[in-house]
């Protein structure tokens, strides 16, 4: 083959490897969701006007740095409660650790009773803690412990790690069954697309539970045409970010 004939087979190449490589990736637009995060620090946008559920974060669970004795607190955050009369709502909670006392459960579960009490359609509360493929079975058996002590009435969602479909054991994974309602598996780290996240999407199915995608608003993706053929993908979460 001439030179000038591989010049011209590497540009006819050119447009594919270029999707392939994920060129052809857009900016997350949050005009095209309908479901969101709304995080402490994050201003209200005019794209809530359209939300149909919201996941609100209202608290941490962490050792505190101020406590010489290393107990764990729980340290109330976000907007305070309000008044929403329309979609789904759930309440939010960052984990920073499972060996949770007493007093944290009283206080998170008398949170989500007030946010009832308010009015607000409450479904549920998620769990926003990056647990590592290798401890699952012991994530597992605290999920169990807390579907046990929330009222029958709500639900309980979890962010995951996209590896989880990977490398988890299956029969860790096949744990949360029954335990959760759903799985929202993040493809961000920080305020950026995770750069390789297309690699994982094809084995969330292997979970065998109810999954929504996480996106970062602002970040990269580009929606595999599979994806909505799945009998467990639920939809997108998009996290909410103020501007730069």
């Amino acid at each position: 083959m001439s030179l000038v004939n591989i010049s011209g087979f590497w540009k006819c190449l050119l447009p594919v490897w270029l999707l392939l490589t994920g060129s052809a990736q857009a900016a997350v637009d949050a005009r095209d969701h309908q479901a969101f995060w709304l995080w402490s620090g994050v201003a209200p946008q005019p794209v809530l006007n359209q939300a149909k559920t919201l996941y609100i974060l209202q608290g941490q669970i962490s050792r505190s740095r101020r406590d010489p004795s290393g107990n764990v607190h729980f340290i109330a955050q976000g907007m305070a409660i309000p008044r929403l009369r329309q979609g789904e709502v759930w309440v939010v909670y960052r984990a920073h650790t499972l060996h949770w006392p007493e007093p944290v459960y009283s206080q998170l579960l008398g949170q989500v009773q007030r946010w009832q009490q308010a009015g607000n359609p409450v479904v549920g509360i998620q769990i926003d803690f990056d647990a590592r493929t290798r401890y699952l079975d012991e994530y597992t058996s605290f999920l169990r412990d807390l579907r046990q002590r929330l009222p029958a009435q709500y639900r309980l969602s979890i962010t995951g790690l996209m590896d989880w479909s990977s490398n988890a054991n299956p029969e860790a994974i096949a744990g949360l069954k029954g335990i959760v309602d759903e799985v929202v598996v993040q493809t961000y780290q920080g305020r950026h697309s995770i750069p390789n996240y297309a690699a994982y999407l094809p084995r969330l199915d292997r979970m065998g539970l109810p999954f929504k995608v996480g996106l970062i608003q602002g970040g990269e993706w580009q929606e595999p045409d599979y994806l909505k053929d799945s009998p467990w993908f639920r939809g997108y979460v998009v996290f909410l970010q103020n501007p730069r």
